[in-house]
Formats: C-alpha cells, sequence, structure tokens
C-alpha cells in the first residue's frame, strides 16, 4: 500500500515578521472600526427619515379618517333631514 501525503515547508515566524503582522492587523482593524462608524451613521440617518415618514402617514391616514367621518355624519344628517322633511 502506498500513500501519498503532501508535506508543507514549515515557515519560521521570525519576531521582525510577527511585529509587521501585528500592525498590519492592526491597521486593518482601525480601517473595519471606521467603516462600522460610518454604517452606524447612516443608520441613524435613515432611522431619522424613517420616523419622519412614518409621522407623515400617521397624519395623512388621521386627516383620512375626519374625513370619513364628517362624510358618513354628513350623509346620515341628509337621511335624517330627508325622513323629517317628508314626515311632515
Amino acid at each position: 500500500m502506498v500513500a501519498c501525503v503532501a508535506v508543507m515547508a514549515r515557515e519560521e515566524w521570525t519576531d521582525e515578521r510577527l511585529d509587521d503582522l501585528r500592525s498590519d492587523m492592526n491597521r486593518r482593524f482601525v480601517e473595519v472600526k471606521g467603516e462600522i462608524r460610518e454604517v452606524k451613521a447612516e443608520v441613524r440617518d435613515l432611522r431619522g427619515e424613517m420616523n419622519a415618514r412614518f409621522i407623515a402617514v400617521d397624519a395623512r391616514f388621521d386627516a383620512m379618517q375626519r374625513t370619513l367621518i364628517l362624510g358618513f355624519g354628513s350623509i346620515v344628517a341628509s337621511v335624517i333631514g330627508g325622513l323629517l322633511a317628508t314626515q311632515l
């Protein structure tokens, strides 16, 4: 039985290479933190815009409800007025 095994070359990590890796990772983490701050700011702005739009939609529904109530009241008053006028 013959087995084939791939052997990876072992790399040695010197202190200098580890320091380079650490500084590169720190730089990238700083970049990621900056991007996260930007995304949070965009989300905050989007939330404010959405809340303003929801308030506007609520106001439109309130206006529509008032219109429907006034219209229904007018119809009822007209029907009652018509019935009273025909009975006199």
